[in-house]
């Protein structure tokens, strides 16, 4: 008996849209370049329950007449290819025919469309056309989708809450308007508006839009080219960066792409700039000739494959990096938490310690203030660490009895913040202070969109945040130690691992997070400390229950006995 059969239509239809639309976030995207495709300017999506329940997207494109309304749902019609040499030099986003009767064999849809001289609706329910009639409607097109995998449930179960499906379509629009500025954008869900771009062709204000006001300040122009590429958009200027690369846009031809390559090409263009565990934001298009591109390489076109790869990923990291250095000024290449000693604190520092270098510290020097001598004179008693000089910047110099110390104030001050603040959130003892001038923290849609969830993880450290715009939120109340801290940076770096880790609980937030919080709030290298701030930390360090290492494993101090000394000079 013959086991080869061919499948009917329907059962085609709904195995290929497991491909294109495994989700409500595939079925915007598809949607969305179709709009795109018909040249529309303004596209504007409504959902409810983050696209479960509900999908409109609505457009002011050049529509459809009657006989293409129907033979649109026909699997493989397009009108984007014609013959096999179209598949080589292809320029629109959709090509396959596949979006449409995709959609429909999974859902409920109902179309509506006008090209100026025809008027239509066609609705079609889980394949089959259940209505098709002349219809008033505005010139565009307009597509609802109702009842997405209702009656394929073993995919219906696999799909995350509407507050998740919502994430991901938030960034996806987010992304499609960095890649299309001179089309208008808006999305809103359950009736309330999440983005909004307003079409006018910047960039620039599309950034603004998404990321915020600071990101778009800090922008530059970036505009190269070779034979074969042309690359522009805008890169971020080094002292604003994120934990994670989803920051990192890369588009071919305005096309949302996912290129390993290119965002490490981009990642190397900043080196020297940023830290290794920090990466960049950047909005990159690369204009190719359609023949060097297959975008024919997967259902859902993310993935693409470049000729001539090897030439682009020098390209942009030579460029980058070039374009970073012409523009980057000497404050800018100085670390946020880097600073030089400043004059006044020169004369503290040098002065005294002509005549006191390597005595231990006993009577403070002349020009400290009456109730820093009672803070000293207190330290001694306290602490067994008893201060000599400070060297380059970087370590402190102490003697105890016994030994010589040299002291990392970098790794000492992340182990003092480590054990103060992990105190703080185990004895359930944060304070925390009012601020005169709220804090707002410019984030992105998707962010915004999880806030319920945000605030659950930092309620252990009293931090609470509510909705300021379609793309940033604010709190009005900081714990007591965000005084010693680059807070805006922290938050940043925090509020992004909570939401790539949904798993993440309290207890991770307390023992994983704390080192991470200790790193921001402490002491950088080449940071001039008076003689006052060097003893306060050699007092805190004397405190640690574990003096020894910073949270990450790095070691506070070396130790130099008496015997070794004499053995080093010769002595024994």
């Amino acid at each position: 008996m013959s086991k080869i059969r061919i499948l009917d239509e329907l059962l085609s239809n709904m195995i290929a849209a497991g491909e294109v639309v495994e989700r409500p976030m595939g079925v915007v995207k598809e949607l969305i370049e179709n709009s795109i495709d018909a040249k529309a300017t303004r596209i504007e999506i409504r959902l409810m329950n983050g696209g479960l329940d509900y999908i409109e997207i609505t457009d002011n494109g050049c529509g459809m007449d009657k006989k293409d309304a129907t033979a649109a749902f026909n699997r493989h019609a397009t009108s984007k290819i014609s013959e096999v040499n179209d598949l080589w030099q292809i320029s629109t986003m959709g090509f396959r025919g596949e979006a449409l009767p995709s959609i429909a064999s999974v859902s409920k849809v109902s179309l509506t469309t006008n090209d100026g001289s025809d008027s239509t609706l066609v609705k079609v329910e889980y394949g089959k056309i259940a209505e098709a009639k002349p219809f008033g409607a505005p010139e565009g097109t307009t597509i609802k989708v109702e009842g997405l995998f209702y009656k394929t449930p073993a995919r219906l179960k696999h799909l995350k809450s509407g507050n998740v499906e919502l994430n991901l379509i938030l960034d996806l629009v987010s992304k499609m308007a960095l890649s299309h500025p001179e089309i208008s954008f808006e999305l809103s869900n359950d009736g309330q508006t999440r983005i909004q771009t307003n079409g006018s062709g910047s960039l620039l204000e599309v950034i603004m839009a998404i990321y915020g006001v600071e990101v778009a300040r800090k922008c530059i122009a970036v505009d190269f080219e070779d034979y074969d590429f042309r690359v522009s958009g805008y890169i971020v200027n080094p002292a604003i960066s994120r934990a994670t690369r989803q920051y990192i846009n890369t588009f071919i031809n305005s096309r949302i792409i996912k290129s390993y390559q290119i965002q490490k090409a981009i990642i190397e263009g900043y080196k020297g700039y940023l830290m290794s565990d920090r990466y960049p934001i950047a909005i990159v298009n690369i204009g190719i000739d359609y023949k060097l591109v297959d975008v024919n390489v997967h259902p859902s076109k993310w993935e693409i494959r470049i000729s001539k790869e090897k030439q682009l990923y020098k390209l942009v990291t030579t460029k980058i990096s070039e374009v970073l250095k012409r523009e980057m000024t000497p404050s800018d290449l100085l670390l946020k938490n880097l600073s030089k000693p400043q004059k006044e604190n020169i004369d503290r520092i040098i002065e005294p310690a002509k005549e006191e270098t390597y005595q231990t510290f006993q009577q403070p020097a002349l020009n400290i203030v009456q109730e820093e001598i009672f803070d000293y004179l207190e330290m001694e008693q306290t602490h067994r660490f008893k201060y000599l000089a400070q060297l380059h910047g970087k370590y402190i110099l102490a003697n105890d009895e016994e030994n010589l110390y040299i002291i990392d104030q970098h790794a000492a001050q992340e182990r003092c913040m480590y054990e103060e603040i992990q105190n703080q959130i185990m004895e359930k003892s944060i304070t925390t202070q009012h601020l005169l001038l709220p804090l707002v923290i410019e984030v992105g849609p998707a962010i915004v969109n999880q806030l319920d969830l945000i605030n659950q993880q930092l309620d252990c450290i009293k931090l609470k945040f509510e909705q300021f715009s379609m793309n940033s939120i604010v709190t009005r109340e900081v714990p007591d130690f965000f005084e010693q801290i680059d807070e805006v940076h922290f938050i940043h770096d925090l509020i992004n691992e909570i939401v790539e880790d949904r798993q993440m609980n309290r207890i991770d937030i307390r023992k994983e997070k704390i080192a991470s919080l200790a790193c921001h709030s402490s002491v950088r290298f080449n940071q001039y400390l008076s003689i006052a701030e060097s003893q306060t930390l050699l007092v805190r360090l004397s405190k640690c229950k574990q003096p020894f290492n910073c949270p990450h494993g790095r070691p506070t101090m070396i130790a130099i006995n008496e015997k070794d000394l004499i053995k080093e000079f010769k002595r024994a």
